[in-house]
């Protein structure tokens, strides 16, 4: 009887660590480039040190999606920036100045609303960047936001779906600038704005300020000299179950702080510019870096 009992343990046992090792980790990104790369920068530094699969489910549409899948546990993280948490997710009107106090405010209302962690910054801020073609801003003797409202009228807009609805796009953007397009502002996936800049189908396009793209083309960012767009330090949004699992914790924390603005861009440009797969920009990133922790 004692031997049946322990070998029905056993087996018991052994379900429960299938079990575990085939619900694994998701992973989740948004439809963009730097989504993509970021993502597999969480695969890739889980996978040396968890005994279960790392799956990735990249391109879910824009925040909510993201956010939703993290609720409903169809992923377990995704890395989100802190501006977008706190007007597109919290929906907060009252921001809080500078990027300490906003990540504050967002980590405590992600705990208390969601009962999601978030972890500290990965080192950057991706601001959005109102981005024009450097003849246009030469011609035009601009560099600033506010020195665009005079041209306004004859500049053509590109955004992004988000961009457009967001409470902190478009619509503010105009209001505290003071700009009046020439019509709506022509709505297209991120990865298309700065091809449709470049071949002259919009003018000033809203883009990131790691767009690998802006260097490579010789685009020019217009100062926000009037401080509309909050900080958007890439913070990873997890479920905090899966941050007691064994390895994952510490994995996630050596990225802490660890990647600058200039390191995204170069990812981003080697993905966008130079057309090389994310898997291995990251993978090469990864072991430049030291990222992974030796065994």
């Amino acid at each position: 009887m004692e031997r049946r009992r322990f070998l029905a343990g056993l087996a018991a046992t052994a379900m429960i660590a299938g079990c575990q090792r085939a619900r694994g980790i998701a992973i989740g990104s948004k439809n963009f480039t730097e989504q993509l790369i970021l993502g597999e920068l969480l695969a890739q530094v889980l996978e040396p040190v968890v005994h279960y699969s790392v799956e990735r489910r990249f391109y879910l549409a824009g925040s909510y999606i993201c956010h939703q899948s993290l609720l409903a546990g169809r992923i377990d993280m995704y890395v989100e920036y802190t501006g977008t948490a706190l007007a597109a997710i919290l929906k907060e009107k009252n921001v809080p100045a500078g990027h300490a106090a906003v990540y504050e405010f967002v980590k405590d209302q992600y705990a208390r609303r969601f009962g999601l962690t978030v972890l500290p910054s990965l080192g950057f801020d991706n601001s959005f960047a109102i981005v024009m073609r450097r003849a246009d801003a030469l011609r035009f003797g601009i560099s600033r936001l506010s020195q665009l409202a005079p041209f306004a009228p004859t500049l053509r807009m590109g955004v992004g779906y988000e961009f457009l609805e967001r409470p902190d796009g478009y619509q503010g953007l105009a209001k505290r600038y003071g700009l009046n397009f020439a019509g709506v502002p022509r709505v297209m996936d991120l990865g298309l704005l700065y091809r449709a800049l470049e071949n002259h189908q919009v003018d000033v396009v809203a883009g990131s300020n790691t767009d690998g793209l802006i260097e490579a083309l010789g685009l020019v960012v217009l100062e926000d000299d009037a401080g509309y767009f909050p900080p958007y330090d890439a913070v990873p949004i997890v479920r905090p179950e899966v941050l007691d699992r064994p390895g994952v914790a510490g994995a996630l924390a050596r990225l802490s702080g660890r990647i600058s603005a200039e390191d995204m861009r170069r990812m981003n440009y080697a993905v966008d510019g130079a057309k090389k797969d994310a898997a291995v920009v990251v993978e090469d990133y990864i072991a430049q870096k030291q990222l992974v922790a030796r065994l």
